[in-house]
């Protein structure tokens, strides 16, 4: 397993819808570990292929809490099939968009179809924190990102911080 680099706003690859995975087999695997583990390095509860440059339909997840024991999840090609309409909302982060934090309204609950790490079909039923990191790691799968649920005021003013900041940095690698 390896630690891999996350990718940051405003780096055009996070909006881009990522590929569906054609076959599950040991490359993938270890592709799943390690996101997982620079997931958990980062820290953080939920990684998309994407956010490590790699834009196929595989993200990660573990939203157990530190004094419990580790439960992640692998979910390969998942879809949202049912939302509930009952909302929630939480405080969400985003490792892209790191030291970011905003209120995200989305369903309580959802059903998310997809494939397992060993290649089978599987569903998984989720509601309170798992349900707001399923939804938001689909999102990166699909080009969105969390800031794309606030106005347009907030949403702006974060691309722009981040734009600047990429562009001091790209000065001072010269």
């Amino acid at each position: 397993m390896a630690t891999r680099e996350i990718i940051t706003l405003p780096a055009p690859l996070l909006r881009e819808k990522s590929a569906p995975v054609e076959r599950v087999d040991d490359e993938l695997r270890a592709l799943l570990d390690d996101m997982l583990e620079t997931m958990y390095a980062a820290p953080g509860i939920g990684l998309a292929g994407v956010q490590i440059a790699v834009p196929r339909q595989v993200l990660v997840m573990d939203v157990s809490r530190d004094e419990e024991a580790r439960a992640p999840h692998f979910l390969i090609n998942p879809k949202v099939v049912w939302t509930s309409d009952e909302m929630s909302t939480y405080e969400e982060g985003c490792l892209s968009i790191p030291e970011y934090y905003a209120e995200v309204e989305r369903p309580a609950r959802c059903r998310v179809s997809y494939i397992d790490r060993e290649g089978k079909a599987q569903e998984l039923e989720a509601d309170g924190v798992l349900a707001t990191c399923v939804q938001h790691e689909i999102d990166h799968l699909n080009g969105l990102l969390f800031i794309d649920y606030l106005s347009k005021l907030k949403r702006d003013r974060v691309i722009k911080k981040f734009a600047k900041a990429e562009r001091q940095r790209a000065t001072h690698a010269l």
